[in-house]
Order: structure tokens, then sequence, then C-alpha cells
């Protein structure tokens, strides 16, 4: 229905002292004959006067009025009603006040007005009412029961107050909330459409950006094979042949002169180990094993290595800092990389030269925007070879980039150098000059523990042995690697349970016998070392778990993928490294009180 503007309804009575209405009597023919004989002619004129004055006052004001005996029953409207309406009293007497609300509202307007003249509660409403021009406008109406002195009900005075102009301007601000929303959601769908299509265009960019550098990787690798084959053919040369060595002369029964061939055999091994760690580590599959490191204790160690490496003709000098401070970090990792950078630096000096190798403490607040301010281990390896063009500087630590001859370099060396630093939370510095020389610095956080605390540590936990009845259940699919950990540990004195797999350990785990560690392999098949980790500290909370791993992706983060009472353990590794570290876990405070 199209409604027009609106009215609003308020009855403010006009009231005698003594609560009656100084104008109509509620029932004129009755009332007044019955009164006027009390009251006398002084009295009918002063009530006159009285009605007069309230008929002047309501027919002149801006509202329509009207006034209902107790049960709601109205009697008299005010000429703004008639003149709003274009009725008269005798229409509206015998039409009522029906015949003018919309249908649309009366049903409900009755039903409230008999609730309030019912209960004797003060009745308001808005609804619309139509005029003599046959449009409707919307009133507030208000009606208020006047009573007597006793409290009871004599009539009901009320009002209907033109809202139309309101209701009008809450229509077309509620038209226009509706209307911004409507556009509000509009642009939003919208914009969630561009949005959708840039992450579906980055997506692809990415995924684009992605082959291109997976084809210019695998190409890179297809180019260097020669060379890191060319490595691993050495190191396996050397294992090979040193362990055939040691076969023939055992056979022979020739054992006296054995050990230089184990010692053979073991470091080709190393070295094929350091560069696979180097690999895993550049790839980022390579979890670090961060410990306090003396890096002047760290350096001397290979003093002897550096110098067969770099050979005679370069002059080594080795500069260290007195009461360094340890850093944390993998210190086989780092080992590997002051040893690529001593390389490279032999390399960059074919006809000779002077070698440096520096340690000393820096404040990084003054140093490097790259750094965050804090002291750091900085080791230094200076050359005074052919240096490096700017050019080749911007590019020394991407993947693969190297200057040297295809086989005589993979280009991974600074690359997985710059990595490992980064994962310690340090940083990579080069500073060179063509034909003057290059200084690489490797700026490591310190870690302030005692040196000599952590040498005590160290000796004190070189290859600890088993206590009296100690269990270790071991896990491994590998079945050279199970016979060797199993042979190391109860070579140690622990008694041993073997499992190929996860499936064939649960009844180690089920049975309530005694198992003071789990040592399983990350990737088992089918239920990997995890997962056995999780179900066997089903059975027991207090459990500890060592993983093995040579390669797994959810080792990645050490943090996230060990608890508290766990350990991982990176093949290869030494026999001191693994009884270390089963006494360590075994040995570690419980969580009970």
């Amino acid at each position: 229905m199209s409604v027009g503007p609106a009215i609003v309804i308020r009855m403010e009575p006009l009231l005698t002292s003594k609560n009656l209405p100084a104008a109509m009597p509620l029932n004129p023919t009755a009332t007044e004959d019955r009164e006027s004989d009390d009251r006398g002619p002084a009295g009918d004129a002063a009530l006159h006067e009285s009605e007069r004055q309230f008929r002047t006052l309501a027919d002149n004001m801006s509202q329509l009025a009207w006034i209902a005996d107790p049960v709601g029953r109205i009697y008299w409207y005010n000429a703004r009603w008639y003149s709003y309406t274009g009725t008269s009293h005798e229409a509206m007497m015998a039409l009522g006040w029906r015949s003018l609300h919309h249908p649309d509202h009366l049903e409900r307007v009755e039903t409230r007005m008999r609730r309030c003249f019912a209960t004797g509660s003060i009745w308001e409403d808005t609804f619309p009412l139509r005029g003599k021009d046959g449009l409707y406008r919307w009133f507030l109406c208000r009606a208020l029961p006047i009573r007597d002195e006793q409290g009871n009900i004599t009539y009901w005075l009320g009002t209907s107050t033109d809202i139309t102009a309101q209701v009008s301007a809450e229509d077309a601000l509620r038209e226009l909330n509706e209307s911004l929303e409507r556009r509000v959601a509009e642009r939003t769908r919208e914009l969630a459409q561009i949005n959708e299509r840039l992450q579906v265009e980055i997506s692809e960019r990415a995924q684009a950006e992605e082959a291109l550098r997976h084809a210019q990787k695998m190409d890179a690798i297809g180019q260097l094979t020669g060379g890191i084959a060319h490595d691993f053919n050495n190191m396996l040369t050397g294992v090979l042949g040193a362990l055939d060595l040691i076969q023939r002369r055992v056979a022979a029964g020739r054992v006296s002169e054995i050990d230089r061939y184990i010692e053979a055999a073991m470091s080709s091994a190393n070295r094929a180990a350091s560069l696979t760690h180097r690999l895993l580590a550049f790839a980022r599959r390579q979890s670090l094993d961060p410990r306090p490191v003396d890096v002047n204790q760290m350096v001397m160690s290979m003093e002897e290595l550096v110098r067969r490496t770099i050979g005679e003709s370069i002059e080594l000098e080795i500069d260290l800092t007195t009461g360094l401070q340890l850093t944390n970090t993998d210190e086989h990792q780092l080992e590997n990389a002051l040893l690529n950078l001593v390389i490279n630096a032999r390399d960059a000096m074919p006809d000779g030269g002077r070698l440096l190798i520096q340690t000393e403490i820096v404040h990084a607040a003054a140093l490097h925007d790259a750094l965050p301010p804090g002291d750091y281990v900085r080791l230094s390896v200076q050359d005074t070879g052919s240096g490096m063009s700017a050019e080749v500087i911007a590019r020394a630590f991407d993947p693969f980039f190297t200057t040297k001859p295809i086989g005589q370099g993979t280009g991974l060396g600074l690359s997985m150098v710059y990595g490992f630093i980064n994962q310690t939370g340090g940083q990579v510095l080069i500073d060179s000059v063509e034909g003057r020389g290059t200084r690489i610095d490797l700026y490591l956080p310190c870690h302030f523990e005692s040196a000599h605390r952590q040498q005590a540590t160290d000796e004190d936990a070189a290859t600890p042995r088993a206590e009296q009845g100690e269990r270790v259940l071991v896990v491994e699919d590998e079945a050279d690697v199970r016979m060797l950990v199993v042979d190391v540990l109860r070579e140690l004195g622990y008694s041993v349970e073997v499992a190929a797999d996860g499936t064939s350990a649960l009844p180690f785990l089920q049975d309530g016998g005694r198992i003071d560690l789990l040592v399983t392999d990350v990737g088992l098949p089918g239920m990997n070392g995890r997962q056995l980790a999780e179900i066997a500290r089903q059975q027991r909370p207090e459990l500890r778990v060592l993983f093995m791993t040579g390669y797994a992706r959810n080792a990645q983060v050490r943090g996230d993928f060990l608890e508290k009472g766990m350990d991982m353990l990176v093949k290869p590794f030494h026999i001191d490294d693994l009884a270390q570290r089963v006494r360590g876990l075994i040995e570690a405070p419980s969580d009970k009180p």
C-alpha cells in the first residue's frame, strides 16, 4: 500500500483542581441536571466558561484531539480532527474512528487499544490515518486515563500528532542505508573477484617462476654432475680401496699395518658424509645440530688439514683472539664452511700468496644493517689472490654460480656457506678488490658459556656406557644400519630389542616390559618414526626417543619435530655421538615431581 506522510497523537489532559476535565462533561444531561441544584447560577456560569475555554484551546491546537469514556468509546473530537478528516460529529458518531484507519494496521491498533483501556495504562502507537483528500498520513497517537479523587477513570484524553515528515525522513534514511549497503556489497564482491583474479595470477606467475628456477637448476645440475660425481668417486675409491686392503691383510694375517688403511677409509667416508651434508643443507633438507662451539679450538684442530689443503706455495697465518666467546652452531657445518672458504682462497692464488684466518669479537651495531644488534664471533678468511669484480660479488651466493671450469667446482660452496650461516642467525659479508684479494667474514651470534665448562662437559661425556638392566628398543629398516646400531649398543652394555619397522615394534611397547629408550629411524616404511613415537608415548608417556635420520623433511625444523625427551642424530654418525646421545636422553631429568 502507498501511505502518505505520518501523524503523532499525543494526549495532554486539561484538568481542574479536582482532576476532572475543564470542559466536556462525561454525561451532560445527567450530570449537569443533577449538579446544577448544588452549584446554583454562579456555579453554572463558571462551568460554562470553563467549557468554552477548553473548546477554544482544543479547537485551535495543531494536534487532533479526542475524548473517550472510561471504556474507550470516543464521544468528542476537536475542530482539527474534522478539518483533517473532512467529517462531522454526526458522521464520526455513525461511522466511528475505525473508518479512517488503514486496513493493514487496524487489527494491530485495536488490539493494543483494548489492552490499554482494560488495564488503565497509557496508550501510545503509530499508524496512518486517512485525510479528506483520501491520502494517508502517519500519526503518533497517545491517550491518558484521567482519574477522580478515588482513582477511578472518568474519561480518556487523546491526541494525534502528524509525524509524516519524520517517517518519510526515516524511510529515506533507511533506503539510503540499504542503497549504501548494496553498493558496499557490490564493491566488496568486485574487490573479492579482483583479489581472486590477482591471487590466481600471482599463483600462476609463482608456478611459472618456480618452473623456470627448476629448469635452470636442473640444467645447472646436469652441467655440474661430472664435478660432483668426480668428487664422490674419489671418496668411494678411498673407502673401497682401504677396506679391500684391510680384508686382504687380515686374511694374510698381516694386521700390524691396517691402522693406516682404517684411517684412510674413515677420512674418505667422512669427506663423503661432509659433501652429503652440504648438499642437503643447500637444499634445506638437512637439520642443523647446534651446540656451543669454541671457534678458536675448531680452527686450531683444522690447522694441519688447512695446511695440506693450500699446499706449500701459500703462506698460512692464523690470528686468534684470546678469550673468545662460544657460538651456538653446528660445528660440523662450520668446519665445512671454513674449508670451503680456504679452498676458494687457494684456487684464487694459483701462483702462491698469503692466507689469513682470523677470529675476534665484534659488536653488530657498528657493522652492518643486515645484522641485529649484539655481540658476534667473526671468523675471517683473507687471501691475496685475484679478487672478484662487483658483478661476481653480486652473484657469489647464487646456487651453482662458479667462475671455475666444469668439473673443477660445483658452484655450491659459497651458497651453502651463506645458507648455513643464515640458519645459525648470522651473516656473511664479502670485501674484495680485483687484483688485490678477497676477505670473507662469517658473523656468528655469541653464546655466553665458558669454553672450560663446555670442554669439561665433552670430556665427561666421552663414550658413556650402560648401567645395569637398561633396555633399548631399536627400530631401523636398513639391515646394515640396524646391525651397526645394535652391535654398538650391546658393546656399550645395553640390553637391545630389535624391530625392522613400526608395526613389529609395537608388541615390545605394549608388553609392559622395561624400555628406557626408543631409537628409531624417521623414514620407516608405512608407519614412520614420528608416528611410532606418538603411539609409544600413549602407552609410555615418559619414554625417551632418539630419532636417526639421513634425509627427513619433517626434521627441517627441529623445534616443531622434537618434543621434550626427544633428540635427533643425523646419519652418518660416529659411535661416540650415538653413545653420548643415548646416555644423555636416559639420564635426562623426568617431568614427574
